[in-house]
């Protein structure tokens, strides 16, 4: 029943992309109410955000070098397509984001520096109405993000714990679980 596994590489850019995501969503929605620790946190949000920048270029020619593994039989024609859509939709908005804040940041006429110092080039004018365009931007990605992360996290629990298809596996570390192996072995 199981579709087999992402390659070892490919795994890894994963959880490291997820992690990555995660904190830079928790930082950005937390800088904006916090007052004493702003810049720090603004610092450690742009280091982060250059870092899935470098990640999913690295993802990306990943994937376009690797196979992924079939699905699993619980996946059907249709399903696969939105899930190939919601993958597209994924990595775009995982590209846009951080350009979309280091051209904020650029337009804001601040130098984007991130972890040791490093200033990064500008990438848009010092211009308030780039920036009146991006900052909403960023928002709004940041809010879509986590509507199709939620929604690939929701259809990998629907696979893995009601149908039991082996989805979550595709993608972990570890012995590889064969769904009927599992229940033939319960049953037993």
């Amino acid at each position: 029943m199981s579709g087999g596994r992402f390659p070892v590489r490919s795994r890894v850019l994963h959880w490291i992309t997820a992690v990555l995501v995660f904190a830079a969503l928790l930082i950005g929605f937390t800088m904006v109410n916090a007052l004493g620790s702003y810049g720090v946190l603004v610092g450690i949000h742009m280091t982060i955000g250059v870092t899935i920048l470098v990640v999913m270029i690295v993802r990306l020619i990943n994937r376009w070098r690797s196979t992924p593994p079939p699905w699993p039989s619980t996946v059907g024609r249709v399903e696969g397509k939105i899930v190939s859509l919601s993958e597209r939709m994924i990595y775009a908005l995982l590209l846009a984001q951080p350009l979309v804040g280091w051209a904020m940041v650029s337009a804001a006429g601040r130098p984007p520096v991130i972890a040791g110092g490093l200033h990064l080039p500008r990438i848009a004018p010092f211009d308030a109405d780039v920036y009146a365009v991006l900052r909403p931007t960023h928002s709004v990605l940041a809010f879509l993000l986590v509507a199709v992360i939620a929604a690939h996290v929701s259809a990998v629990l629907l696979h893995t714990l009601t149908l039991r298809d082996g989805m979550l596996s595709r993608m972990t570390f570890g012995r590889s679980a064969d769904p009927a192996a599992s229940s033939t072995s319960v049953a037993s």
